[in-house]
């Protein structure tokens, strides 16, 4: 700094000389002259070093001012910053401590679960052994109806099961009650299914068809089972084909369906959009009592959107003029469909939908190509084939993890099996409260106070005509009444 004023000092020096040397030489000023004329030039120019001088100065003061509010603004904003990130921190740790909070106990519970599982699975190959040594066992006679009595007293009698919860009793594998070759047993199983009828010893037995992946219960399906005198549980495979035989499919298939309208008046209670699925036998559609039957329908059309009816895929193909009148009819009252016991994937959706079918149920090894089954398409393509016609795809018979992993590939939206739950008896408790409280009543009836759930179904309930002031018999008694008769 010193440097530049030295020289500046030096140039106006120089300047003011020269100025007085001109004014000497060329002006022909005297010397006095000549040297007065250099000091005023140097004293102008010191007046304006000393002017610009100030200038800069003052501005360079501006520019450090604002310099310095500034910084200030930035330290303010740093410290802004760091205030919210303190913050931040807070609230992460906050969040982290929460979460930690609610996964531990989940981890725990996953932990039970899979212990649970892995017991599940020992049970589950302990069941399968005991089946496998029952199944080589010789065949016998389980339930012997009171007519065929004296012809089995030569046969050894099985000594009385020991007492066992409901839920027990689904996974005991069936008795050997109708597998006899001789006619005599076959008779004998006959009047046996028909003993058990009479004594309203058909029980309800529910499994869960639940949602995939996130396994929520959407639908149950009702399995029928009989019981012995001796409280032995008798699974419809081990009775179908006789009681098709014999004719007694309708009978059994009224009381059923008496049922599983009772079960949905109370699952609606809990759940609106719960749903059961129902089966039924082929020749309950051509029976001579399917007006009663229904008629009894009709009277309970309002649980329809929650009731499915189930045929198997022979009875569907097997289905002529009159059973596709019986399915319209159903169909008009809001009743919907499903078929169950797929054999094979030749399946024309089209023309279900076109009859009220809405749901496929096929077994799970097919759709994973673990079975010889035929088929048309591509058993992955089925459930989005299906599903352009309104159809859903279910997945039966599910009894491994796996399974559920390579379904979900498949697009299957609900699946059925052993692996979310076995079936379970419905308690006989809940049917009679549902009846107690009237809720199986028919369109404008009044059932009287005393009305209770009597055997064979036999219920009468008495409704007052406003109109006539005559008693006439509701669409429930009608089907109870067609059950007797044809008993």
């Amino acid at each position: 700094m010193r440097l530049g004023a030295v020289f500046v000092i030096l140039c106006m020096l120089i300047i003011a000389g020269s100025a007085g040397a001109i004014a000497f030489l060329w002006f022909a000023f005297s010397q006095t002259e000549a040297v007065t004329v250099a000091l005023a030039v140097l004293a102008v120019l010191g007046l304006y070093n000393v002017f610009a001088t100030r200038g800069r100065g003052a501005a360079v003061g501006h520019q450090l001012a604002d310099l310095s509010r500034g910084g200030a603004d930035v330290a303010r904003q740093v410290a802004e910053i760091g205030r919210r990130l303190s913050a931040m921190e807070e609230k992460v740790e906050t969040a982290l401590d929460r979460t930690r909070a609610v996964t531990d106990p989940i981890t725990v519970e996953i932990g039970e679960l899979g212990t649970l599982v892995k017991q599940l699975a020992e049970t589950v190959a302990a069941q399968e052994t005991s089946i496998a040594e029952l199944a080589r066992r010789p065949t016998t006679l389980s339930i012997v109806a009171p007519a065929a009595s004296e012809q089995s007293a030569t046969a050894p009698a099985a000594p009385p099961p020991e007492a066992a919860p409901a839920a027990a009793a689904a996974l005991q594998p069936a008795a050997d009650i109708i597998t006899a070759p001789e006619a005599s047993n076959q008779d004998a199983a006959v009047a046996a299914i028909r003993t058990a009828i009479d004594g309203n010893r058909v029980d309800l037995y529910l499994q869960p068809i639940v949602t995939l992946p996130q396994r929520k219960v959407r639908f149950y399906e009702a399995m029928s089972r009989l019981r012995s005198e001796r409280g032995e549980v008798v699974h419809a495979a081990d009775f179908i084909a006789q009681a098709e035989t014999a004719g007694l499919m309708p009978k059994i298939d009224n009381l059923v369906v008496f049922r599983c309208v009772q079960v949905v008046r109370r699952l609606l209670l809990k759940n609106r959009e719960i749903g059961l699925f129902c089966n039924l036998s082929g020749s309950t559609l051509a029976d001579s009592g399917f007006p009663q039957f229904l008629e009894f329908l009709d009277a309970n059309r309002a649980i329809a959107p929650s009731l499915v009816f189930e045929f198997t895929q022979s009875a569907v193909r097997a289905m002529g003029p009159l059973d596709h009148e019986s399915l319209a009819a159903l169909t008009e009252r809001g009743f919907r469909f499903s078929m169950d016991n797929v054999t094979d994937m030749r399946i024309e959706p089209r023309e279900l939908a076109g009859r009220g079918f809405r749901f496929i149920k096929v077994p799970a090894s097919f759709l994973l190509n673990r079975s010889t089954a035929a088929s048309d398409i591509h058993p992955s393509d089925l459930s989005d084939l299906v599903g352009r016609f309104g159809i859903d795809l279910i997945a039966d018979k599910i009894e491994s993890e796996g399974s559920v992993v390579d379904l979900l590939d498949c697009d299957v939206r609900y699946g059925q099996g052993f692996l979310f739950s076995p079936p379970r008896p419905v308690r006989a408790e809940a049917l009679q409260g549902i009846g107690e409280r009237n809720d199986v009543v028919a369109r404008e009836a009044t059932p009287p106070k005393d009305t209770a759930l009597q055997p064979n179904a036999g219920i009468r309930i008495a409704e007052a005509a406003s109109d006539t002031g005559k008693e006439r018999s509701t669409g429930l008694s009608q089907l109870a009444r067609g059950v007797v008769s044809r008993s």
